[in-house]
């Protein structure tokens, strides 16, 4: 098994969302996050007032999926998220080692 994580642009969850339950993929997470890379932040105005945003607003969504399916949760994350901007985000993938679901007790493959 392992563990998709995708860093997105907030307003691109509902196209990732949609486009990963219509792909069979209703198992995810969904958490916020702040950060940069090589956008570096960027430059507002306040009140007249010029400032440095260096951490933006970002969303990481985590779905854990068995090792045949990695390829093909990737596509649908690059697809949807994908703006063609600097910003649009990374995806990490990690091995799982074992799951369990509290309620039942279920593992691994049956858990997820």
């Amino acid at each position: 098994m392992k563990k998709v994580e995708a860093i997105i642009r907030p307003h691109q969850l509902e196209e990732v969302k949609t486009a990963l339950v219509n792909s069979g993929f209703v198992g995810m997470t969904i958490s916020g996050a702040r950060g940069f890379g090589r956008q570096r932040g960027h430059t507002k105005q306040y009140r007249g007032n010029e400032y440095t945003v260096d951490f933006l607003p970002k969303l990481k969504v985590a779905v854990v999926v068995e090792d045949a399916l990695v390829d093909r949760v990737v596509a649908k994350l690059m697809d949807a998220a994908y703006t063609g901007e600097v910003g649009d985000g990374k995806i990490f993938i990690s091995p799982v080692t074992e799951v369990i679901r509290i309620r039942t007790g279920e593992e691994n493959l049956e858990a997820i």
